[in-house]
């Protein structure tokens, strides 16, 4: 997302929290943690391609439900997890609270997150996983952010919605951020989403979406020897 402050949240159809700002929900009316399980980490081949010191970067934190669900698929045993999030408008540890409710297999380790929230905490290990939230303008600090990712959860709001967050320049950064046989993955099939990635490098498929969905798009970016 793009911009800065604090996000307000409204409570739709089954108590699934939407964006005020956006007027879109953050994860699918037909169970959010499928939808994780099957856009991102299925949809990067995960957790098949984890070891140790594996690196995620995502593009919108929201309820911090991928990184549950990704903390959840690593497991114990695997060495650290670095899990980096760019979020322009962090969502209130109350609605937090009673977003992840709505998934009770999260409740392992959903308190620890939620402790870390609420008292302001961007960085802090949750088990084996390393997280960083990077807050403000993803225009800014994407582009700016030192590090790399194996596989990007892209995860913005919709691109009808939030167009800035799907732009030519995000999409190019998001490619010089990944590491060469990188790998994302995102909900959406916009046509002009799937061009952006494919010029920025990327190679770029459509598979099925999730529930009601007929479409996601996910990718890799071929490594030096162009494979």
């Amino acid at each position: 997302m793009t911009g800065a402050g604090e996000e307000r949240v409204i409570w739709g159809q089954g108590g699934v929290p939407a964006s005020d700002l956006y007027g879109d929900p953050y994860f699918s009316f037909q169970d959010g943690l499928s939808e994780t399980r099957h856009v991102f980490l299925a949809g990067n081949d995960l957790p098949a391609r984890f070891r140790d010191r594996f690196r995620i970067a995502e593009t919108g934190f929201g309820t911090g439900l991928n990184l549950l669900a990704t903390a959840l698929a690593w497991g114990a045993g695997q060495g650290r997890l670095t899990f980096t999030s760019f979020e322009a408008f962090p969502m209130p540890a109350r609605d937090m609270e009673r977003a992840l409710a709505l998934f009770p297999e999260t409740a392992p380790l959903a308190p620890a997150l939620l402790d870390c929230w609420s008292r302001g905490l961007r960085r802090f290990p949750l088990g084996a996983v390393d997280v960083e939230v990077i807050t403000g303008d993803a225009r800014t600090t994407l582009p700016g952010w030192r590090g790399q990712a194996d596989a990007w959860f892209l995860d913005g709001f919709s691109p009808a919605r939030n167009p800035d967050l799907w732009s030519p320049g995000i999409l190019d950064a998001i490619a010089r951020h990944t590491a060469p046989g990188g790998t994302f993955a995102t909900y959406t099939a916009a046509g002009h989403v799937r061009r952006g990635l494919q010029a920025a490098g990327f190679q770029v498929e459509r598979r099925p979406g999730h529930g009601t969905k007929r479409h996601m798009s996910a990718g890799r970016l071929p490594d030096r020897a162009g494979t």
